[in-house]
Formats: C-alpha cells, sequence, structure tokens
C-alpha cells in the first residue's frame, strides 16, 4: 500500500518591497543646548550652520601621537543655543506634518546623552512647545473642517481601519456617551488646562494649504513606553486594586498583513482637537518612568514613542457621505519617539534597578548602532547581511521604516560641557554614520476615480437652492423640515368647522372656498416645482456631459501619465542598476587599491629590512675579522708569554736545586773540616804546625746558570727579533723631548729611596683621561706589587699614545722596568747566601726588563673609547 504524500506547510510570502525605488538618505539634524554656567567649559563649536567642531578639554589625555585632536561633524543642518522651539519645527517636523496629511509614514526620534534637552525638545515647556505640540496643532488647524464624526473611522485591532455608517457610528457615540465610568474627554469648546493652553500662541499658529477637500479625515493617537526592553501602554484604563496592585501588563508585537510592525492590544484614542490631543499625552506622560540620577535630576528612564494616526477616506460623487469601501481607505502615520539618553554608570553612580535601567537603555542603543552600521554596509557594498532588528523592541518595532518606505528624521542633542565629551564623540560618530543610510521615497496615493472639487459642488448646491428659490418667490430655506413649515404657514387659514345645524349653508360653502384656494395654490407651487426641478435637472445634465467629458480628457492623460511612467520607471531601474554596478566597482577600485597600498608598504618595510639586516651583518663580518685578528694576536701573545714563563721557572728551579746542592755540599765540607780538624788537633796538636783549609767551592752563578740555559735552549728565543737596546741607555727613555702622562694610582706608597723615577716634562694624573692622552706622546704606569719574599716592588710600565679611527686615544705598552727593595737586617745565612744571589738577580731583572717589554708590544693595547 503506498503511502500518501504529507502536504508541505505553504512558505510564508516575504516582506514586502516598496514599489518606488528612489531613495533618500536619513536626515540628520543637530541642536546645541545652552550650557548651565557661564563659567563651565565649552567642548562645541557651531562653525557653521552645517558643522560643528569638537574640542578636547584640557584635562583630557593626549592622543597616540602626543598631541590634541579636534574633530569636525556635518549635519543636513545645525541648530545652535539661540534656536528657538518655532525655528526647529519649521525645518524638522512641518514637511512631516505635510506627508502625513498626504498619506506619507513618517519617523522622528531624539538622540544624544542623558540631560542634552531631548525631552524639552519633543515635549518643550509652557511657552516653549515642543515638536510634539507643534505637529498636532499644525495637523488639526489644517483638517479641522473636514474631520468626520466620531466612530465613522473604527480601528480593527490588527493595525488597518474600518468604515462605520451613520447609524452604526451614531449608536457607538450614544453608547460612550451613556458610560458614566469611562471619563469623557473635554471638547473643544472647553477651557483648555493653562500649560497646555499656553504651550503654543496664536501667533505660531500654522496650517498645511494643499489639503484635500474631497476627503473626510479622522485622528488616533496612541503612546506607549519600551521599558527594560518591554513595551508598555500608557493610555491603558487598568483596574485599580488598593489591596493587591497588579503591576502593568505588556504588550507583544506583530506584523500585520503588509508586513508592518505594530502593538497588539495597544489603545488608540481617536481625538478631534489640539486640546483634547494634549491632555491624552499628558495622561500617559504621568505614567511614564522618571528617575532623578546624578547628571539629571528628571532623567527618562524608558524610550517613549507617541504615534499619530491619520485615516482619511474620499466623499461620494454627491459630496455628502464617505465611500463605504474599506479599500479607499488610506491609513498614514508619524512616530514621534523620545529615546532615553546614554550614560556611564560610573558618572551617574546607578545602583540597583537604576543600574539596571542604565544597561537596557545602553544595551538598546547599541542594537540601534548595529542595525545603522548593517544596513549601510549592505547598501554601500551591495552585501545581504541580515539586519539585527530583532535584538530590541525599538529596532523591531521601527524595522518597516527603514525596510518599507517614509521619512526618518534625527534630531542629536548635544550638551556642550567639557565633562560629556566622551560620550559626545560616540554621539557624533553615530550621526555621521546614520546619514549615510538611505530609506526608500514614500510614494504618492492612489488618485480616486471620482471628479475632484465634489464637496465644493455640494456646498454650492446647498448656497444656491436657496437664493434661486427665493429669486422665484419660493422658500429660501432648504431644510426640509422648515420648507413644509413655512409651505403650511403660506397656505390659507383653515375657517372653523363646527357643525351646530344641518341646514347650515354657510359653514361648508365657506369651507369649500377655502379648499379650492389652497388646491390653487398646491398646483402653482407643483408647477415652480416641476419647472424648477426641470432647470435643475438639465443643469446637472449639463454638468454631468462636462463632468465626462472631463473625465474622458483625463483618462487620456492619465494613460498617458502611466507609459511615461512606466518609461521613467524602466530608466530609472537602468540607473540604479547602473549606479549600483558603479559603486560596487568603485568599491572593488578601493579595496584593489588598499591592498596595492598595504602590499607597496609590506615591500617597502621588507627593503628596509633588508638593508638593514645586510648592513648588520655587513658589521658582523668585519667585527669578526678584527674579532678573528684579536683573538689570532692574543693567542701568539699568550703563547710567547707561556713560552717565555715556562723557560723562566725551569731556570728558576735549576738553580734552586743548584743553590740546595751547594748548600748541601757547603755542609758536608764544614763537617767535613771540623772532623779533620778535630782529628788533626788530637793527633798532632802538639806539632805547633797549623793545618792547611781547604779552599771554598765557589757558588754556581745565577748569569752562568742563565747562560747555560740559554745554550740549553732548543730553538732561537724570538725575543731577538726585538730592537736592540743598550743596556747602558735604558733610562733614557724618560729623558727625551716627548710629553709624557705620569699615572699614579692613588692606592700607590710613597717609599724614601734615594733612587726616585724624575720624569720631565710630565702631567701626573691619578686617573687618565682623553684629555689628558690627547696632549701626550707618552705613557707611563706606576705599579707596586708584593714580591715573593715580601718586599714591594714597583714596576713602571711605558708606552706610546696614538689616536684611533675613531677619533679617540689609545696606548700600545712597549717596555717595563722593575725597581726592588732589600733591608740588611737579614739573617747572616740569608745575606750569605743572597748577596751574590741578590745581585745576580737585580742584573737578571734589569737585563730582562727589555725582553718582557718586547713581548708587550705584539698586540696589546690600552684602548679608551672616544
Amino acid at each position: 500500500m503506498q503511502r500518501p504524500n504529507k502536504g508541505k506547510t505553504p512558505r510564508r510570502p516575504g516582506p514586502r518591497k516598496a514599489a518606488n525605488m528612489d531613495k533618500d538618505p536619513v536626515g540628520v539634524y543637530c541642536r546645541i543646548r545652552p550650557l548651565g554656567a557661564e563659567d563651565e567649559e565649552c567642548c562645541v563649536e557651531m562653525i557653521s550652520s552645517s558643522t560643528i567642531q569638537l574640542h578636547p578639554p584640557d584635562g583630557l589625555k593626549a592622543n597616540r601621537n602626543g598631541e590634541y585632536k579636534e574633530t569636525q561633524y556635518s549635519f543636513k543642518k545645525v541648530f545652535g543655543i539661540n534656536t528657538t522651539q518655532m525655528e526647529l519645527f519649521e525645518d524638522v517636523a512641518k514637511p512631516l506634518i505635510e506627508d502625513l496629511i498626504h498619506c506619507k509614514n513618517g519617523l522622528l526620534f531624539t538622540y544624544g546623552v542623558t540631560g542634552s534637552g531631548k525631552t524639552f525638545t519633543m515635549t518643550g515647556s509652557p511657552g516653549e512647545g515642543g515638536l510634539l505640540p507643534r505637529s498636532l496643532d499644525m495637523l488639526f488647524n489644517s483638517i479641522g473642517p473636514f474631520q468626520a464624526k466620531r466612530f465613522v473611522f473604527k480601528p480593527d485591532d490588527k493595525n488597518g481601519m474600518e468604515i462605520q455608517g451613520q447609524v452604526d457610528a451614531l449608536l457607538e457615540r450614544q453608547k460612550r456617551d451613556s458610560q458614566h465610568s469611562v471619563p469623557k474627554t473635554p471638547s473643544s469648546r472647553q477651557k483648555a488646562e493653562p500649560e497646555f493652553a499656553d504651550m503654543i500662541s496664536s501667533e505660531e499658529a500654522c496650517k498645511s494649504e494643499n489639503v484635500d477637500e474631497d476627503c473626510c479625515y479622522s485622528v488616533f493617537v496612541s503612546y506607549i513606553e519600551i521599558y527594560n526592553n518591554y513595551i508598555y501602554d500608557l493610555l491603558e484604563d487598568a483596574p485599580f486594586d488598593p489591596i493587591r496592585p497588579k503591576p502593568p501588563q505588556s504588550k507583544i508585537l506583530r506584523e500585520d498583513q503588509n508586513h508592518n510592525m505594530y502593538v497588539a492590544g495597544c489603545t488608540e484614542v481617536e481625538v478631534k482637537s489640539t486640546e483634547e490631543a494634549f491632555e491624552v499625552f499628558w495622561k500617559g506622560q504621568k505614567k511614564r518612568r522618571i528617575a532623578n540620577t546624578e547628571l539629571n535630576r528628571e532623567s527618562s528612564r524608558s524610550h517613549s514613542v507617541f504615534t499619530v494616526k491619520l485615516a482619511q477616506a474620499p466623499l461620494d460623487a454627491d459630496g455628502d457621505h464617505i465611500l463605504q469601501d474599506k479599500n479607499q481607505v488610506n491609513v498614514s502615520q508619524l512616530c514621534l519617539v523620545d529615546l532615553a539618553g546614554s550614560e556611564r554608570t560610573s558618572r551617574t553612580r546607578a545602583e540597583g534597578s537604576r543600574l539596571r535601567e542604565a544597561g537596557n537603555i545602553n544595551q538598546s542603543l547599541m542594537t540601534l548602532r548595529t542595525c545603522m552600521e548593517v544596513l549601510r554596509e549592505n547598501q554601500m557594498c551591495g552585501t545581504n547581511k541580515m539586519v539585527p532588528y530583532r535584538d530590541s523592541k525599538v529596532t523591531h518595532l521601527f524595522k518597516n521604516y527603514f525596510d518599507g518606505e517614509g521619512k526618518v528624521r534625527m534630531i542629536v542633542c548635544v550638551n556642550p560641557k567639557a565633562d560629556d565629551y566622551d560620550e559626545t564623540m560616540l554621539v557624533m560618530r553615530f550621526a555621521e554614520m546614520t546619514q549615510e543610510v538611505e530609506v526608500a521615497r514614500p510614494v504618492d496615493r492612489p488618485i480616486c476615480g471620482l471628479a475632484a472639487g465634489r464637496r465644493h459642488r455640494n456646498r454650492a448646491f446647498r448656497d444656491e437652492l436657496p437664493r434661486r428659490l427665493d429669486e422665484q418667490g419660493g422658500p429660501s430655506n432648504a431644510d426640509d423640515a422648515a420648507l413644509l413649515n413655512q409651505l403650511i404657514e403660506s397656505l390659507p387659514a383653515m375657517p372653523r368647522c363646527e357643525l351646530v345645524d344641518p341646514a347650515d349653508d354657510q359653514t361648508l360653502p365657506r369651507l369649500i372656498e377655502v379648499l379650492e384656494r389652497r388646491h390653487r395654490v398646491r398646483q402653482m407651487m407643483t408647477e415652480q416645482f416641476n419647472k424648477t426641478a426641470s432647470t435643475l435637472k438639465s443643469m446637472l445634465q449639463q454638468f454631468d456631459s462636462q463632468i465626462n467629458a472631463k473625465e474622458t480628457f483625463l483618462h487620456d492623460q492619465r494613460s498617458k501619465l502611466s507609459e511615461k511612467e512606466k518609461v521613467i520607471s524602466s530608466q530609472k531601474m537602468e540607473l540604479e542598476r547602473l549606479e549600483k554596478k558603479s559603486k560596487t566597482l568603485e568599491y572593488k577600485v578601493d579595496i584593489l587599491q588598499k591592498t596595492t597600498d598595504m602590499y607597496e608598504q609590506d615591500k617597502r618595510s621588507l627593503q628596509n629590512e633588508l638593508e638593514t639586516r645586510e648592513q648588520r651583518l655587513h658589521r658582523e663580518l668585519l667585527e669578526r675579522k678584527r674579532m678573528e685578528q684579536r683573538m689570532q694576536g692574543m693567542v701568539t701573545d699568550s703563547k710567547l708569554k707561556w713560552e717565555k714563563e715556562c723557560e723562566r721557572r725551569v731556570n728558576a728551579k735549576q738553580l734552586e736545586m743548584q743553590n740546595k746542592l751547594w748548600v748541601k755540599d757547603e755542609k758536608l765540607k764544614q763537617l767535613k773540616a771540623i772532623v779533620t780538624e778535630s782529628s788533626s788537633s788530637s793527633c798532632g796538636g802538639g806539632s805547633g804546625f797549623p793545618l792547611e783549609r781547604p779552599e771554598k767551592p765557589e757558588r754556581p752563578s745565577r748569569e752562568r746558570d742563565h747562560n747555560m740555559g740559554h745554550k740549553r735552549s732548543a730553538s732561537p728565543s724570538p725575543l731577538q727579533k726585538a730592537l736592540p737596546v743598550h743596556p747602558m741607555h735604558r733610562r733614557s727613555h724618560s729623558a727625551g723631548g716627548e710629553k709624557w702622562v705620569d699615572h699614579k694610582p692613588a692606592s700607590n706608597l710613597d717609599l724614601d729611596t734615594v733612587m726616585q723615577p724624575i720624569i720631565p716634562n710630565a702631567i701626573k694624573v691619578s686617573t687618565p683621561n682623553e684629555k689628558v692622552l690627547s696632549k701626550c706622546q707618552k705613557y707611563v704606569l706606576r705599579h707596586q706589587e708584593l714580591a715573593s719574599d715580601g718586599e714591594i716592588e714597583t714596576k713602571l710600565i711605558k708606552g706610546d699614545v696614538f689616536k684611533t679611527r675613531g677619533g679617540g686615544q689609545a696606548v700600545q705598552f712597549t717596555d717595563i722596568e722593575t725597581l726592588t727593595q732589600e733591608y740588611a737586617t737579614a739573617s747572616s745565612r740569608k745575606r750569605r747566601s743572597g748577596s751574590v744571589e741578590g745581585a745576580a738577580h737585580m742584573e737578571d731583572i734589569e737585563n730582562r726588563a727589555p725582553v718582557a717589554s718586547t713581548s708587550s708590544n705584539l698586540g696589546f693595547q690600552k684602548r679608551r673609547k672616544p
């Protein structure tokens, strides 16, 4: 058995596209409020009628470049501190009221930080009415004579309007008047409250001249607030329970059949005058949430939306009644929005519920900013990103204004004090971005098929009929009841018809005569009426022929106009396609240019880095070569030094062993001599001949050992390569005409010796420096150290001073002189054994000093930084 297929859920139709492809940017205006005190610091300056400049305050930190940056922002128009409410209304709100009368939607909202004057701009104060009361006043001044009676238009609770007949409307009015529980709104004849009456003066009243007189109008107002991202109806009459008060119920958003968003279950009040609309507004204003903060004494804690909805329908062909056709009803609305101000909790010091309110306010404003950014990106770049309208009730409610059609105006309110500089900067950036968003231009309403001027012709006919009747001697009143009474009164009076006697022959003839006269008058009136009716019928036929001719002409003109509109629309579509393509190409060119610039910058940076690394590598190679040469010199010096040291140690060890061996031999000889002398004295002591003492053995000489050591060396000493120095003139190095630097450290001790190093033409310093070295050619360092025998040994280390390539001074050591001092208080054995050894040692040092100096000039230099 084959299973039946399930029916698919029908796809929901997409949002309605605007029929008109023309778009206008969002109109952004700026209003600067006056400073609270004259001595306050100002950070906003009005440069021209469309430009302002922001100055960072004195206490603000510098930007990244270390400079204070001044920024300029442009608007459609800038209103200074001396701008009146009337001037602001003329430029911003008046065009929206004229569009509202012509069936076009509009959205006007104020935006800014807390305490910048948004509520004052929208509502105003006594004597200085804001945009809202002036808009209502202009609307009722324009449509006042053409308003329909109450309850002729009735909301259908689905964001639409229904038309009721005269009888149903009358019943609705009687039902409303009979309900005493519902307070009756005051009519325009009653005296309004003083604060409302003083809002707008009679001199400032204005009206629109282009009002269609062939339509009937009705105005409906609603007032809601969005608090903590919940929608509440401020005009809802909830029953008050003093025992268990209930919180107000929030409303939900729905979408109508035209995909427009509306608040379901919202109260819509029909008003017939400005005063009545004011009272309804004030009723909701009292319920709005307002709190005191550190920055604003009356801070709005919610976004308020006051909606003015205008319903209009054409009159019938006679111009007497409204057409009972729902499709002919046009509904337009204007939303006046007072957004709550953005604020920083660090400045307002909000806590608890105030902190939560501030967070929700800032979150909704952030969502509005995000939606604007995505809209601008989609329009400029041709992308199709999803706009996050549903993230906030504010953006979700006004979704159809940005996706559909209508005029959108924004007033940026600015507080010029320096404390609000950071918040004002963010507001300016948002306003600058909003100006780049485009909204579809509203289209004109469809033209009704009936002839224009119906109301005027009906009024003219009613005025002309009594005049014609008056000229022809008939009744001059067109009213049926009054005309009937007048006709009855114009007839001959009826006589008394009391018959007492059957033979009375006077009453009946008199009655017959009166009735005959009345009959003749009636015939005359009937003839006059038929004549007037025929005249009127001919006039109506003439009017109908003229109207038909005009309708035929209008039909031809409309057909031509439709053809022209089709051509224009096709050309506009082609033009928009080319503009969109041009924008896309420009965007791609910009991206490619930015990419090219980025690649060029990367190329330059890489080239600079490559050059820097090549230079660094070259320097490292040169440094490595210099280091290799220096290390080779140091290795050679170290090698020669250790060879000499090893040779010296070997010679010293050999000499020490020889001395020890000689001492032992000497002791053995002395012991032998003592033994021999004692034995000879005991054996031949009486002979009287003294025995000859053997000769003292000669101690080996150090110089001989030294010469023998040189003879034993297998390889020739490299010291012979140095310049020959005559030992007789060794101390003449310091007696020349050169200038010397005598470096004597402060730690040296003064020795009271006869031989002192005296250097003429010398500069004595304890610490050498570049200035002293630049004045001399020679250098000598006095160095003291403790010798192996515990005596102080002084060394004179000499060198040549020369200039380096870098402009500094360097010293190359060339010679070492050693001065020693010995005391004669040593033991006899030491003095006897060291007398020759000391002289030999001194001679060895004097002879080896030039050798040591020769080994020191093979590359060891003392350098100073230039």
